[in-house]
């Protein structure tokens, strides 16, 4: 690979390097489209740390995402200084050093736009509904072993490709943003093959549904990614890019997650001295953080931190970009950082305290319970209709009446290939934010009902 084609200004069916506006960016306009898009304004009511706070200083998806860009951002334009430096021939291009922080901040913004609700179990909990629960009985209609891999082991990265990509199924495909921030947004550039190569962080995951490998694919070639693949399946190297963004999101939910664990006093603020002063050093006044309230002290040191870990990991990309042009390269930029061992600690101390606390798990588990209830239902609705059968389904006509359009098919008639119907539902369920699916299995359950 190399950095004048894998920056190309494309855009999904629109292939012209003329900028659509005079006072934006190319990858500028893609920063406003995920941010005026209602996926991503769904993400202020969807679990980072803790489901549902009542505190409001508390993260959501939202502000998660937020401040990942952020950082991202300032990745991006350190890492853009470097390479309009060394590749000169990306100015004549076009390409500056704020495009390439563009580029960085917009797909940060956007990587955990595909994220069900519930966090992290609600991906465990559509993938339960296929592997264990009353959906285990599509497997044989389906028949395509890749297009059930899909649905037992439900990706978020993946479901984020599809929405930014493929969000209305219409022929404009989605948000239409260029094809570097989608590789960029992409940390995982494969199908869900059943074998991962070892010891590479673009194959700890995937990041491609088969209901989007075409669209993945047009990208990979259109950016002239290398492919890992000997046949036809979907295997690329990572755009180089997407270090950036998978380090953003790294320093964000290692150490935000753990303020948050701080400010509701779910971890004493021993662990902050014990770990957050080490990465501070000779940095850190002790003096003036003394006179500072609890809760300065830890916004402060959190700021601090985070910014000495955006020049750890700016210097690592620089050291390494070459590497991950040629392929040889391929491990998250914070598991190389001098402060890892440090990092580690963090998580460590986060997940005993916070993630695993007796509130979060509850509601994660309650989530299981309506995740799997509103598959179940309007999966039903869907495939009833879409039979044809004869029968009249009043309940399953009225369910349809509730879910929109896109997620079913032109004009509410829904798609006859049965994957496809069933991929609509987990979009339109893993687009939920917590409160609304609480809400409505709620009201299909007769729990609870709207008052008019």
């Amino acid at each position: 690979m190399n950095w004048s084609e894998i920056l190309v200004k494309f855009r999904y069916n629109q292939k012209s390097n003329s900028p659509i506006s005079n006072e934006r960016s190319e990858f500028e306009v893609d920063f406003d489209r995920i941010i005026f898009s209602s996926a991503f304004r769904k993400l202020q009511d969807k679990t980072q740390v803790i489901p549902m706070p009542e505190e409001d200083f508390v993260h959501t998806r939202l502000t998660h995402s937020l401040e990942a860009s952020s950082v991202g951002r300032s990745l991006g334009r350190k890492a853009g200084n470097y390479l309009t430096k060394k590749y000169p021939e990306l100015l004549d291009l076009g390409i500056s050093t704020y495009d390439i922080g563009s580029i960085v901040a917009a797909a940060s913004l956007a990587h955990d736009i595909g994220n069900p609700p519930f966090g992290h179990s609600g991906e465990a909990a559509i993938s339960e509904y296929f592997l264990n629960g009353k959906g285990s009985k599509f497997q044989n209609s389906i028949g395509d072993e890749l297009k059930w891999n899909d649905l037992v082991n439900f990706e978020g990265n993946a479901n984020g490709f599809r929405i930014l990509s493929n969000y209305t199924g219409g022929p404009d495909g989605g948000l239409r943003l260029c094809y570097p921030t989608l590789a960029a947004f992409t940390k995982y550039p494969r199908e869900n093959l059943p074998n991962s190569i070892p010891n590479r962080a673009s194959q700890k995951k995937y990041g491609i549904f088969q209901s989007e490998r075409e669209i993945f694919k047009q990208v990979a070639i259109e950016l002239k990614l290398t492919s890992l693949s000997n046949d036809n399946s979907i295997n690329y190297l990572r755009h180089p890019l997407a270090f950036l963004v998978e380090a953003a999101d790294d320093i964000c939910y290692s150490i935000i997650d753990f303020e948050d664990g701080l400010r509701l006093k779910l971890i004493d603020f021993s662990y902050a001295e014990k770990y957050l002063f080490p990465i501070l050093g000779n940095l850190i006044n002790k003096d003036k953080l003394s006179q500072m309230h609890k809760d300065e002290q830890i916004a402060f040191l959190r700021a601090s931190v985070i910014n000495i870990l955006v020049e750890d990991m700016s210097e690592l990309f620089i050291q390494n970009e070459e590497a991950m042009l040629e392929g040889t390269f391929d491990t998250s930029l914070i598991k190389l950082s001098k402060f890892a061992p440090i990092i580690e600690d963090i998580k460590k101390i986060t997940r005993e305290k916070v993630y695993q606390s007796r509130v979060v798990l509850e509601i994660e588990a309650a989530g299981f319970e309506i995740i799997g209830g509103l598959l179940d239902i309007c999966i039903e609705a869907v495939d009833n209709i879409a039979l044809n059968d004869g029968k009249k389904y009043f309940r399953s006509k009225k369910i349809l009446e509730l879910i929109p359009e896109h997620f079913i098919g032109k004009n509410k008639i829904p798609e006859k290939d049965l994957y496809t119907r069933i991929m609509k539902i987990c979009e339109f369920i893993a687009g939920m934010t917590d409160s609304y699916a609480i809400h409505f299995y709620k009201k299909l359950k007769g729990i609870e009902l709207s008052k008019i």
